[in-house]
């Protein structure tokens, strides 16, 4: 059968780190798609420091999509880790990280393809233990039913040394019954029927003990396809509706030299050209402009660029984004929330439609015309809204007019051309409005539609997600143990990664609303004395502090911002070494034999011709994810590649002929431009040792084409290829390759599938070029025909 992205289940990635001699072996499972999963940063870290301890294994899975989940299911295979191909069944511990509700579904089937029960009852002692952690399950009540134990709080404040007393308790004989008993008597593990758990909070953060996540480098494009070094963790700003502002206190920075560290091993290891400097609010990261000064001083040579996502207006600096954009272009995002600013005093985030309009004013005048903005609506931003009542008519009815005003306002005043991304507020617990009511779907729609026809037809593009969606959401984040019911039913009707529209199973759902519309509805009732589902959870933050700050919302009143000399008190500081954590700036001096690489002294162009196999795992790699893999490898391998020129600039690159997924390729022909001459054999011995498995070097050369001279393409040369047949019992000895011309290569392919079902077992060995000086009629190798040119021309 066809598979969509093969290489999503083959593994094989440079820095793959799990092994199969450990005592204990865990895995790191994410329940959605690989190219979201491997952006993950808390999969990143919990997977590169559990591999660091000895005789502890951690592998890594991601959730299967539909076609590769039937596959299994059909040839009886169970799910698998990437790394050492572990079964999900043989593991002893199954970790889930859980960042978006709506992967639920996606957990249970990942717990069905690796052939372990659905419900944590039915487990016996042949089965691992399943433990589920993340933002997400600071209400883990709806999950219950088919977690094992839930980790409350950040995994570096304990539980790598949990896993350390497993993996003794497991080599003195302990089963399965008495690592459960331990790991639920840990003060930040809950598990159903215990009465407290407590969030776990990593003291050392700022010290940046653990080291950059580098490893595993994807071998496919994934949705953030750079380096993310975790400046700040936690946001020193307190807004009302932010859930991971409240569960990730306090704010603590990351020390500058801490971050250089991980930036360096990112792009020396990684091979990464863009790294995002990563938090909740980056622009509050103290002396941030140090930070990017230092890096474009070190790194702008190498083509090395550097995002700064999650800027707030009132930390802005446009001379600060013209710096983080002189190798790539950033683009200008406002986090608006809600346009009145009467409302943002209620959600305490002032974001002023002047404010905005002086920042694009300003940065039209260097070359950015137009901006995103983000808004939600259902924001319980009127005045005197209560827990059990909806906010007052007039605020509710006019919120879409209100964004459209702003907009229009702001495009007219600066002819800026708007982006739009409007959603609907998703209320969840351990935040001011935990008990709020959540707009329902229908009528968000309505309120959506009109945002989006107004602003339309005056050339703005305004996007949405279903508000169904944030509907389902808003009933997994804050249901009780009967959402685990409808959870189930759900997935036994074939509800699978429900966060992509093109699999979700709207219909399977609306059906359960439906039918389970009243104990739905008293369950999502929480009238101020009814005792909250995540009760047990205990946040660090005082219940009285959420409620302080619900009634100074609906006062419109606003609170300052975290910092060392607090002068409220949430309840976070002072517990468990807990503090606001502010960097503080210390220089870091490079060596400067290591600072940058020189450009050439001629005009002459420095070429490296060279010819790689792709084989084993590598040959489901696509054409772009080989070019991808290539670019990552040249920085790590520490070749001088050439960029282009232009707001994009990429290496100079260029691989002959792509193959087709399945088809083995032993002499692909590839060339680079170097910016200083670099030995063709060092090429090759250093390339080798940064490319994933099935990636190879098999020749290089070294090339010098001097001014004047025209510089041939690999392509205007092409003329065929040699194939033949995989080795063994397919291919009779002594059988010739055949020789195939470029005209007819696609029609080989087809034949070869037709016959054999696949191209799979096919293998190109040779890339053949057109003689230049019109000798031969027959294709050539590359080399040879190179030599020759240069030969002549030179």
């Amino acid at each position: 059968m066809e598979m969509e992205k093969p290489a999503r289940y083959t593994g094989g990635e440079y820095g793959s780190l799990a092994r199969r001699s450990a005592i204990l072996d865990t895995l790191i499972a994410f329940p959605d798609l690989y190219e979201i999963g491997m952006s993950n940063q808390a999969m990143r870290i919990i997977y590169n420091r559990i591999n660091r301890i000895n005789d502890i294994s951690c592998d890594r899975a991601f959730a299967p999509a539909p076609d590769f989940e039937k596959l299994l299911a059909e040839k009886n295979l169970p799910l698998y880790g990437l790394d050492t191909g572990i079964a999900f069944h043989d593991l002893d511990i199954l970790m889930f990280t859980f960042g978006y509700e709506l992967g639920i579904t996606e957990v249970l089937a990942m717990l069905q393809a690796g052939k372990i029960p659905v419900r944590s009852e039915d487990r016996d002692e042949q089965c691992p233990i399943v433990i589920m952690g993340g933002p997400s399950v600071s209400n883990p009540v709806p999950y219950s039913r088919f977690i094992d134990a839930f980790w409350i709080g950040e995994a570096e404040a304990g539980f790598f040394e949990l896993l350390t007393v497993l993996r003794d308790m497991k080599k003195a004989g302990e089963g399965r019954a008495a690592l459960l008993s331990k790991i639920a008597g840990h003060p930040n593990i809950w598990l159903r029927g215990k009465k407290k758990a407590f969030r776990a909070v990593d003291p050392h953060f700022g010290e940046g003990e653990g080291g950059a996540a580098v490893f595993p480098v994807p071998s496919i494009k994934t949705v953030q396809m750079h380096g993310a070094v975790e400046i700040m963790r936690g946001c020193p700003n307190g807004c009302r509706f932010c859930h991971a502002g409240y569960w990730y206190r306090p704010m603590r920075q990351k020390n500058a030299p801490a971050v250089f560290r991980e930036a360096e091993a990112f792009i020396r290891q990684g091979g990464y050209r863009e790294i995002s400097l990563s938090s909740l609010s980056t622009g509050d990261y103290r002396h941030i402009d140090y930070l990017v000064n230092t890096f474009n001083e070190r790194y702008q040579q190498e083509h090395v660029s550097f995002q700064l996502p999650s800027l707030r207006v009132s930390s802005f600096s446009l001379p600060l984004l013209e710096k983080v954009s002189l190798v790539r272009k950033s683009g200008l995002t406002f986090a608006v929330e809600t346009p009145e600013e009467a409302w943002q005093f209620s959600i305490n985030k002032q974001v002023l439609r002047d404010d905005v309009v002086s920042i694009l004013r300003e940065a039209k005048k260097h070359g950015w015309s137009g901006a995103k903005f983000y808004f939600m609506i259902g924001l319980p931003v009127a005045k005197g809204t209560l827990h059990r009542e909806k906010p007052e008519e007039g605020p509710e009815q006019s919120e879409e007019a209100e964004i459209v005003n702003f907009i229009r306002y702001v495009a007219g005043k600066t002819g800026a051309h708007c982006n739009i991304n409007v959603g609907v507020f998703v209320p969840k617990p351990h935040t001011p409005y935990q008990r709020t009511v959540q707009m329902e779907h229908e009528k968000a729609r309505e309120k959506l539609f009109r945002i989006k026809d107004n602003l339309k037809k005056e050339g703005h593009k305004v996007s949405f997600q279903d508000p169904f969606i944030s509907g389902l959401e808003g009933l997994l984040s804050r249901g009780g143990e009967f959402t685990g019911v409808l959870i189930e039913a759900a997935f036994r009707k074939g509800c699978r990664l429900d966060a992509w529209s093109e699999y979700m199973k709207r219909d399977v759902w609306e059906n359960l609303f439906t039918e389970y519309r009243e104990e739905i509805k008293k369950m999502l009732e929480f009238d101020i004395e009814k005792e909250l589902p995540w009760a047990s959870i205990n946040p660090g933050i005082s219940p009285n502090y959420f409620n302080e700050e619900f009634r100074k919302s609906c006062n419109q009143e606003l609170t300052l911002t975290c910092n060392e000399n607090c002068t409220y008190n949430c309840g976070i500081c002072g517990k468990q070494r807990n503090i606001v954590y502010n960097n503080i700036h210390n220089k870091v001096i490079y060596n400067e034999n290591n600072s940058g690489i020189p450009m050439p002294a001629s005009n002459s162009a420095l070429r490296i011709l060279f010819s790689f196999s792709k084989t084993g795992k590598a040959v489901f790699l696509s054409h772009l994810s080989l070019v991808e893999i290539f670019n990552m490898a040249f920085l790590r391998a520490g070749i001088p590649v050439s960029f282009t020129r232009g707001f994009n600039p990429l290496p100079k690159l260029e691989i002959l002929a792509p193959l087709s997924l399945g088809i083995t390729g032993l002499n692909e022909m590839a060339l680079i431009e170097t910016s200083i001459f670099f030995n063709a054999e060092g090429f090759a011995a250093c390339m080798n040792k940064v490319l994933p498995e099935g990636l190879a070097i098999v020749h290089a050369e070294n090339h010098v084409v001097p001014a004047g001279i025209k510089k041939h393409s690999l392509s205007s040369f092409l003329w065929g290829f040699s194939y033949r047949e995989e080795e063994g019992a397919q291919a009779a000895e002594g059988v010739p390759p055949v020789i195939v011309p470029f005209s007819e290569e696609k029609k080989y392919r087809e034949n070869r599938a037709a016959l054999k079902g696949s191209v799979y077992g096919l293998i190109r060995s040779a890339v053949l070029a057109r003689d230049p000086l019109g000798r031969e009629e027959t294709g050539k190798p590359y080399f040879e025909v190179f030599r020759d040119l240069y030969r002549k021309e030179i």
